[in-house]
């Protein structure tokens, strides 16, 4: 195996366990031991890419985006919805997605990087209503910025008290029932009826999702030559 192509596999592998870590205790009790035990690495090994436990929440915390993106879409309120569950679908099932939540509500982490987790989030779901606005599927009164607000803040609502009360087991039904609960307030009605906002979607997406983010991490080892 190319050294490179290691390089990037070592990488990935210590972002895993960091996550489950996080995931698991949050910023504050995890520990690099404990990191490192998930990882199955020598601590040398692990400092060379993250020199920090600042730094490897920080490396979480960029994959927010990449683990879950979507394709586009011509209605861009199916796209926010489509990101909505796949954001769901993938928060059960893959720790760098959960991790990422749980960091972005964490005091200590705010601390160190800001708000910066939380307001991408906020700017691109305002990104999609924008568009969505200029095709005409917003109701005349919707304010995207203000609208965008609301809806992070509802999604995260959602998904945390889904974590208390239900481990999350229930996560893709509740954000179904989100969008359907807060669309009408901003969707045409043409548009409205037009949307697929489903648990079965949910699924198909984040099937999508899983072969996107394997052929993602292919062609990174392949960029850096392995």
């Amino acid at each position: 195996m190319a050294r490179q192509e290691r390089a990037v596999r070592t990488r990935m592998t210590i972002l895993a366990a960091a996550a489950s870590v996080f995931d698991e205790y949050g910023y504050d009790r995890a520990t690099i031991g404990e990191i490192l035990a998930r990882a199955g690495l020598t601590k040398g090994a692990l400092y060379f890419h993250f020199p920090s436990k600042a730094a490897l929440a920080e490396g979480v915390l960029t994959q927010q985006f990449s683990l879950t993106a979507v394709e586009s879409s011509s209605s861009k309120l199916q796209e926010l919805v489509d990101t909505g569950l796949t954001v769901a679908y993938r928060m059960r099932r893959d720790p760098l997605v959960s991790a990422v939540a749980r960091l972005s509500l964490d005091q200590d982490v705010r601390a160190q990087f800001g708000t910066s987790a939380i307001t991408q989030w906020i700017d691109a779901t305002g990104g999609l209503l924008t568009e969505a606005r200029k095709q005409g599927e917003l109701l005349p009164h919707v304010v995207p910025a203000e609208t965008a607000w609301q809806f992070s803040a509802a999604w995260t609502g959602v998904q945390v008290y889904s974590q208390i009360l239900a481990q999350r087991e229930d996560l893709e039904e509740r954000v179904v029932s989100l969008f359907r609960h807060l669309l009408p307030s901003i969707a045409v009605p043409a548009v409205l009826a037009s949307l697929e906002i489903s648990t079965a979607r949910a699924m198909e997406l984040g099937a999508r999702s899983d072969v996107r983010v394997r052929e993602a991490l292919a062609e990174e080892l392949v960029a850096t030559g392995g």
